[in-house]
């Protein structure tokens, strides 16, 4: 999955060691805002500090982030990670209220033609039968 989107936040490193193995650990979370006529916000975490290094992910950079979801249960509780494995730069987020058709030429309709009335499995419309019909519906 991806996401396209402006950085509006870089949160803090989390470091440690693991338990388990006894290897050092860093991760780092990030928030993307998506545009859009209702743009969305989304946490997620880059884990290793040569993968945080390597993306160098700054405050109000528009990227592209490949990721993916996953969830785990915590004292009867589940919760969500959002794990970004690679970002691209370069791409810019697309206009608010636009959405971009892909593959269609220019002056062509993205939409496929509306069935004529023989080959449509819907019956035509009908005329409304008038005011105080019998069959009138209060919305």
């Amino acid at each position: 999955m991806e996401l396209t989107g402006r950085i509006i936040a870089v949160l803090p490193a989390n470091s440690g060691v693991s338990a388990r193995t006894g290897n050092p650990w860093m991760s780092q979370e990030y928030v993307i805002e998506v545009p859009g006529q209702y743009p969305r916000k989304c946490v997620f975490r880059i884990f290793g500090e040569d993968r945080i290094k390597q993306f160098n992910i700054q405050n109000g950079e528009d990227i592209t982030i490949q990721f993916d979801i996953d969830a785990h249960e915590y004292n009867g509780r589940w919760f969500n990670e959002i794990r970004a494995y690679n970002v691209v730069r370069g791409q810019v987020p697309p206009v608010a209220g636009v959405a971009p058709v892909a593959g269609v030429a220019p002056g062509a309709s993205p939409f496929p033609p509306a069935p004529d009335a023989a080959t449509s499995p819907f019956p035509p419309a009908q005329e409304p039968a008038g005011e105080g019909s019998a069959d009138d519906l209060p919305f």
